[in-house]
């Protein structure tokens, strides 16, 4: 009887989810919680939308920035502790040995197979440090080209993620009503992200929806409550 083949499906494009959960996470809540903050202080949605929209912006370029920096300090980290095992593979070739020995002692090897192994992976210094940054660092070389998608990646998802609880000021007049058409809209769509989000990580759905909902809701209740004693 012909066995059904076992077939494995993982997510690859982890850090591509990643970028998005924080660009979209960061945009959904921070210009909501702005924008509840101000119509419990101002009269006006003009003001709401031109201080929304100018947060949206700064927020973005911030956003990206910072995951331009982090995807460019991953490289550098690599490249720095790569140099470091070519160098040690080089003149420290006795203990990158016995290093990669303890690594397959882990597994079960020992004796001649062990030996064997362990001459195999040495014998080629390319494949050597490769090893080592892999299963002694436990560091994979990052994509050249991250740095600029991340950017990208982060700061759109803010963007995008930001104009959803700001576009009801855009419509509606009266600031009282357009917050209350924000909260409706954004909360459907933390209660959508949340739910994606929790999909793609392995997460329940539930809790992850709900999750999201609370941190957004409890950012713009905050908000809302601080401008109103203030103002």
């Amino acid at each position: 009887m012909p066995t059904t083949p076992h077939i494995e499906r993982h997510f690859s494009a982890s850090d591509t989810v990643r970028d998005v959960v924080i660009g979209m996470a960061d945009g959904l809540t921070v210009p909501f919680a702005l924008a509840a903050g101000l119509s419990g202080a101002v009269a006006s949605t003009e003001i709401i939308v031109v201080a929304g929209l100018a947060e949206i912006a700064a927020g973005g370029i911030a956003m990206g920035l910072g995951g331009y920096l982090a995807a460019r300090t991953d490289a550098q980290h690599y490249q720095s502790e790569r140099r470091r095992e070519v160098h040690e593979v080089q003149h420290l070739a006795e203990r990158e040995r016995a290093e990669v020995a303890e690594i397959f002692q882990s597994y079960g090897l020992a004796g001649a197979q062990l030996d064997s192994v362990v001459s195999a992976i040495s014998a080629d210094p390319e494949r050597w440090v490769n090893f080592m940054m892999r299963h002694e660092l436990g560091l994979e070389e990052p994509d050249p080209k991250r740095a600029p998608i991340s950017a990208l990646t982060i700061g759109s998802s803010y963007l995008l993620g930001g104009l959803v609880p700001l576009c009801s000021y855009f419509f509606v007049e009266d600031v009282h009503k357009a917050l209350l058409v924000s909260v409706a809209v954004t909360g459907v769509a933390l209660l959508v992200f949340g739910g994606i989000k929790a999909r793609l990580t392995s997460v329940p759905i539930a809790r992850g929806a709900f999750e999201t909902v609370l941190v957004g809701g409890l950012a713009a209740g905050i908000a809302f409550l601080v401008a109103r004693l203030i103002g």
